[in-house]
């Protein structure tokens, strides 16, 4: 398996020289693959190898429910070598329907690690660093490839699952650390028990922050509300249990980077009743597809993310990969019709940050008489919820009722938050 020597992201290649290289890669997992359980099928009518990159799109698009097995909770169907071969076991998040145990072979783990060394070289993580691991290291992949993508650098690693909020702060403290690694919520969280507990963020030694899990790394009020709180700044990333660790943020935090020497990048939008899709044109609202180059053990070829992107390959980024503006926009299924306005729970995030930086908060979907409505329940005051209810109306164009709840009555998140409650009787 290619490893490239130095960070690809350094590097000017022309458009053409990054598809000679997919095509590639392609040709050499197809060929891997195609007489495997999973694809045999899948592949027996697509003629190997293939000629152009366009050719891809004969091969029928991956969806989550393709990879669910008979029998749960065996593993995703695509990680069809005997078990034997595999050496490390995670889950997805759950975010939709069970967790799906994923596999990983030896090889296919150094691939994450080497996938993760994009988000370390836009952090500028050294050997010289004290990196804090705040995830809870449980079966969910979360940060693990990051931990060990660390260690592989020579970085300091202190890992921090189990303990307290307060502790990992003293452990900043104690220990020096240089980079943070958390969800944007935890650091957010943080921000606020700082506070209370009498601790000065912004005179810590913490100077970056990479976040992944949530879309708020590339949201600007989130974002700036977390750089100014820490005084560091803020490096987004973008990854799937079930693809690999495929993003990373551009220079300005502005979005992200498709990592396009390790995955095939397609934006597609979907009707309701067109499975395959046509491609989005440059800035157009779709949904990401992607396919692993790396993964043999797992591969995931023309998968169906759910993640919603605005793509563009002509940018002014120095590093020439695929730019998407925004970083993940939303999630095809979190996207609700309210009165005819697509409304993404990230849009929502974004302008609640602009009022109540620290505040917990809730988004209720309901039907009422055959139409969706959509109510945030926050930890504001009256104040507050008057301006939100203000801007909600001026930047969606949407009469959204807020509601005031108890302080420290709504869950807190240390991984994914999940703050839309879906009510509606589907």
């Amino acid at each position: 398996m290619p490893h490239h020597s130095e960070p690809f992201s350094n590097l000017k290649r022309s458009r053409k020289q990054i598809q000679t290289h997919q095509l590639l890669r392609l040709n050499e997992l197809l060929s891997a693959v195609a007489q495997r359980p999973f694809y045999r099928n899948r592949l027996q009518n697509i003629k190997l190898p293939l000629n152009s990159l366009e050719e891809l799109r004969s091969i029928p698009l991956l969806k989550k429910t393709d990879l669910l097995p008979p029998s749960p909770p065996a593993p995703a169907r695509i990680f069809d070598l005997p078990r034997s071969e595999y050496t490390r076991m995670h889950q997805t998040s759950g975010t939709s329907g069970w967790p799906l145990p994923v596999l990983d072979t030896h090889e296919d783990w150094r691939w994450w690690i080497n996938c993760w060394s994009y988000v370390l070289d836009a952090a500028q993580v050294t050997q010289e660093d004290v990196a804090m691991m705040a995830f809870s290291f449980g079966p969910f992949i979360g940060f693990w490839s990051a931990n060990d993508a660390m260690i592989h650098r020579g970085a300091l690693v202190i890992p921090l699952g189990g303990m307290s909020s307060e502790s990992r702060l003293k452990m900043i403290q104690d220990y020096g650390c240089t980079v943070l690694c958390c969800t944007p919520t935890y650091a957010l969280h943080l921000v606020t028990l700082a506070e209370r507990i009498g601790i000065d963020l912004r005179s810590n030694s913490v100077t970056r922050i990479i976040v992944a899990g949530e879309p708020g790394g590339s949201l600007p009020p989130v974002r700036r509300r977390i750089e100014n709180a820490w005084n560091a700044r803020v490096v987004d990333h973008a990854g799937a249990s079930e693809v690999g660790a495929w993003g990373y943020g551009s220079s300005d935090g502005r979005g992200l980077h498709v990592i396009e020497t390790e995955f095939i990048c397609e934006v597609l939008c979907f009707e309701e009743s067109d499975s395959q899709g046509v491609a989005a044109v440059e800035g157009e609202l779709g949904e990401l597809v992607l396919t692993n180059l790396g993964r043999r053990g797992g591969p995931a070829i023309r998968y169906r993310t759910g993640d919603i992107v605005r793509a563009y390959q002509n940018h002014n980024y120095e590093c020439d990969f695929l730019w998407l503006d925004g970083g993940v926009i939303g999630r095809a299924d979190d996207m609700v019709v309210i009165r005819g306005v697509n409304v993404f729970p990230s849009s929502v995030e974004a302008i609640v940050r602009d009022f109540c930086a620290d505040s917990e908060y809730r988004i209720v979907i309901d039907r009422v008489h055959e139409m969706d409505q959509i109510s945030i329940e926050i930890e504001a005051d009256a104040t507050q919820i008057e301006k939100l209810i203000t801007e909600f109306r001026n930047r969606l164009a949407l009469r959204i009722d807020v509601h005031s709840v108890t302080a420290g009555s709504l869950p807190r998140y240390e991984a994914k938050a999940k703050r839309v409650v879906d009510r509606r009787q589907h």
